[in-house]
């Protein structure tokens, strides 16, 4: 079918929305409230979603910086995102009940930083300067990982030793783009040593898939997700690398911008690994208002990963006898 006279059509991609990690985070505080009533203290955002937060906050959630603004002896919830060991032993002197959220995906990265740290090795941690993530990862070895922010840091690494260095990843890059850094780091680096599986997570991929499968066919891609959600803001990238013209990152259906659809036949749709779903659906309503009815949904994988809920709210649970 001619593109030109192809009527107006949605692509929506699947994979899309919440992973099994930010999942298991958000039923968190929501048990955690139910179990122990409110406030239960979240440090930083659970998961880095505008809508999510403002949720949990609404039903007695209270997202704080650091750890010193949670009163002495309070249950805190630590964000999807991970957080240093510091923060575990600030969290043991305030005596607070700490319920540790951080995805298993993000744990193992934490736990290969640990393993690799032990051996002496120097660790190039590809990643966003900043992120949640990087600096809960970094604070588990800080003396052994530097940061590369892209290929444009490789340049400036410095290492003690070149026969013993690995790179490790934050979860929620851009697949291709850290594959381009650790070419550049292994030119630099020949011996350079990978971790046991590359640290970019399945949900990250996947989406990424997602919208590369898409991309090319759209005049336009919307991504439902957060300005801070790192996962989010590269689908876009994805997206007009795979060849969309256009592309933009919304929280919500009400930031379509109707210009945006002048002279579009196809809006590729899809949504960052921290969107419920809901948020999805308002957008389809709105393009639907636009002409856009005709949907068409794009498998590319299928996810069926679930992770069980952090031990110290399982054990609770199972002593109020409720279901975990």
């Amino acid at each position: 079918m001619d593109h030109m006279t192809a009527g107006k059509r949605v692509l929506l991609a699947k994979p899309r929305g919440y992973c099994a990690g930010v999942d298991r985070a958000v039923v968190t505080v929501e048990k955690a409230l139910e179990l122990y009533g409110a406030p239960v203290y979240v440090r930083k955002e659970i998961v880095h979603n505008k809508h999510v937060v403002q949720t949990l906050q609404a039903a007695g959630a209270i997202f704080v910086e650091e750890t010193d603004e949670v009163p002495e002896g309070a249950t805190v919830v630590f964000s999807a995102h991970g957080v240093a060991p510091v923060v575990h032993s600030e969290a043991a002197a305030r005596k607070l009940k700490a319920i540790d959220a951080t995805c298993p995906l993000v744990t193992k990265v934490h736990l290969e930083a640990r393993r690799f740290a032990a051996e002496d090795y120097d660790i190039l941690l590809i990643g966003h300067e900043g992120h949640e993530e990087v600096v809960g990862t970094t604070g588990e070895a800080p003396d052994h990982i530097h940061l590369v922010d892209g290929p444009a840091d490789v340049a400036k690494v410095q290492v003690r030793d070149e026969s013993k260095v690995v790179w490790l990843s934050q979860t929620t890059l851009s697949v291709d783009e850290t594959m381009a850094t650790v070419g550049a780091l292994g030119q630099r680096f020949p011996l350079l040593e990978s971790p046991p599986s590359d640290d970019i997570c399945y949900a990250t991929q996947n989406r990424q898939l997602a919208v590369k499968e898409i991309g090319a066919e759209c005049d336009l891609v919307l991504v439902v997700g957060s300005k801070n959600s790192s996962n989010s803001v590269r689908l876009v990238e994805v997206a007009l690398d795979a060849g969309a013209r256009a592309s933009y990152l919304i929280d919500f259906a009400s930031e379509i911008d109707p210009a945006w659809l002048a002279g579009v036949s196809t809006v590729g749709l899809t949504s960052g690994a921290s969107v419920p779903e809901e948020l999805v659906q308002d957008v389809l309503a709105v393009l639907a208002e636009h002409g856009f009815a005709d949907v068409e949904e794009i498998l590319t994988a299928d996810e069926r990963l679930a992770f069980s809920l952090p031990q110290e709210l399982r054990r609770d649970l199972k002593a109020a006898g409720l279901p975990s």
